[in-house]
């Protein structure tokens, strides 16, 4: 069985406690996330708490965005986040994901991190695409947009 991890960090210009919301409750992610543009008919769903632990997201989209959940399993406010990211289509997979958050000059140092296993047809998948490039680009557009999204509003 192999395993993966794929992370991407950066510097978002904002304090912790600016950024840690945007991550913190799924209705913030239609501002940020890298996914958001997949499939403009996106079906989502909200359930459980409005934010943190218990907070939870459903999705289900056209081919490319696939469906599956999500459930935010942790959180230390404002140091780290984890998440149950879980798939059902394409393939079914359990990732576990994490954002965590760390004083840096200028900002807040942010990293994203999915681990999992390729198993099943996602390790014939692994075998042609390189996940962490193909992940990783998201994730990359994804801190980017994070970082725009906690951006000082200017009067």
């Amino acid at each position: 069985m192999s395993t993966f991890e794929i992370s991407r960090s950066a510097v978002i210009p904002a304090p912790a406690e600016d950024i840690f919301p945007l991550v913190n409750s799924f209705r913030e992610w239609t501002k940020w996330s890298p996914w958001e543009a997949v499939d403009p008919a996106m079906e989502r769903s909200y359930s459980g708490s409005e934010s943190g632990v218990g907070a939870k997201y459903a999705w289900s989209g056209n081919r490319k965005a696939g469906s599956g959940t999500m459930e935010i399993v942790d959180t230390d406010r404002p140091r780290s986040i984890k998440v149950r990211l879980e798939f059902t289509k394409p393939f079914k997979a359990v990732n576990p994901t994490s954002f965590t958050f760390a004083p840096s000059a200028g900002g807040t140092q942010v990293t994203w991190t999915m681990t999992g296993e390729n198993k099943g047809i996602g390790k014939v998948f692994a075998l042609f695409m390189n996940m962490d490039k193909v992940v990783g680009a998201d994730f990359e557009k994804g801190l980017a947009s994070l970082a725009a999204a906690a951006a000082p509003r200017k009067a």
